[in-house]
Order: structure tokens, then C-alpha cells, then sequence
């Protein structure tokens, strides 16, 4: 009487192929899923990064145009204002100022625009109270804000002066409100809604 053969244990070839087959998709699905975090936090991270930017950069035009000088009875507000430039006197942040050792005042000299790297530049000097003796000192410059296509001021007259937004600035008073538009390329997803700031609100709230 013949014995039967017991079954031979382990995996057949075909068996072990397939096996191998389908470890493979799972590990290029979680190498793909890996990548695909990776982008989305990096992605995010930037975004935070911009925003975080701009925030300041706001911040920071909010505070020079509210701090602009009115000027008095005897000398116009020093406040001269174009379609993509601005310039005026302001006060500075300390850590501005702190920067030069013969600074006496905050006051300072400052200039709004675009560079020709696409950069919104904020160039500042000391305001002297006095008539300078010396040559004036060369500007310094920081970056706001990186990779901007141009920034847009316009200025609203008060109602004795007729009212309504201008994109030049000369008179010799403030503006009564300043808006700033900032734009960026076309490739760009960033965007920023338009900032508007009162001159003189700082001082008036002394």
C-alpha cells in the first residue's frame, strides 16, 4: 500500500513573483505619497513665509504714513507724493536710528518705490531740525518685499480741496488718506489687498 506524499511547504516561483509585484506598487505608492507631503509642506511653509512678509511690510507702511510730518505755519508738511514714488519725512523705528551714532532726532528722511530688481525699497536718512553744515549722508536701504511688479500710491484731497483720489501729490498739506497698491507678476499667487493709512492718526493720538 503506497503512502501519500505530504505537501510540500513554501511558495511556488509564480507565487513569489506576484508577491514581489505587489510589494512593489505599494512601496512606489508610499515613495509618490511621500514626495506629494513633502511638496504640499513646502508649499505651505512658503506661503506662511510671504504672508508673514507682507504682514510686515504692511506694518511698516502703515506706520510711516501715519507718522508723515504736517509741516507747521511757516513750512509746507515736507510730503511729495507721485504715481509710483513717495517721499517724506516720518518717524523711524528705533532700531532704525539706532543704526547711526550722530542721529540726534527719529525723524527721518524716507523714499518708497520699486528698484529695477523688482524689490519695494524703503530708503531713509536723518531729518535734520537744523540747516545742514556737511554734505548730507547717502540713504540707507532695506527690502520690504521681494519680487513686486510695482507699487501704485494714490492720494485723497480733503474736502476743501476738492475731494477725491489724485495720483500726484504737491500741495502743502497731507493727504487726507494714502493708498498703496502693491501688484505682483502675473506667474505670481500672491496677492495683497490695498493698503490705506491716515497721516497725522500717530501724532493726533499722542
Amino acid at each position: 500500500m503506497r503512502r501519500r506524499r505530504a505537501p510540500q511547504a513554501g511558495f511556488t516561483l509564480l507565487e513569489i513573483l506576484v508577491v514581489l509585484v505587489v510589494l512593489g506598487f505599494l512601496m512606489l505608492g508610499l515613495a509618490e505619497g511621500t514626495r506629494f507631503g513633502l511638496r504640499a509642506w513646502d508649499t505651505e511653509t512658503a506661503m506662511v513665509n510671504r504672508g508673514a512678509d507682507m504682514d510686515g511690510m504692511e506694518r511698516v507702511l502703515r506706520e510711516l504714513v501715519t507718522a508723515a510730518d504736517p509741516g507747521d505755519t511757516n513750512e509746507p508738511a515736507p510730503f511729495k507724493g507721485h504715481p509710483h514714488t513717495l517721499d517724506f519725512v516720518s518717524r523711524l523705528p528705533l532700531s532704525a536710528t539706532a543704526a547711526g551714532s550722530d542721529i540726534l532726532t527719529r525723524d527721518g528722511e524716507v523714499g518708497l518705490g520699486v528698484d529695477d530688481k523688482h524689490r519695494l525699497v524703503l530708503r531713509w536718512s536723518p531729518h535734520p531740525h537744523a540747516e545742514r553744515l556737511t554734505k548730507a549722508p547717502e540713504p540707507d536701504q532695506t527690502v520690504l518685499l521681494e519680487g513686486v511688479e510695482q507699487v501704485v500710491f494714490g492720494y485723497e484731497r480733503r474736502p476743501e480741496q476738492g475731494g477725491g483720489w489724485i495720483d500726484t501729490w504737491d500741495l502743502p498739506t497731507l493727504p487726507l488718506v494714502v493708498r498703496i497698491t502693491v501688484s505682483f507678476p502675473k506667474n505670481d499667487r500672491r496677492h495683497w489687498p490695498t493698503i490705506e493709512a491716515a497721516p497725522m492718526l500717530a501724532r493726533a493720538q499722542e
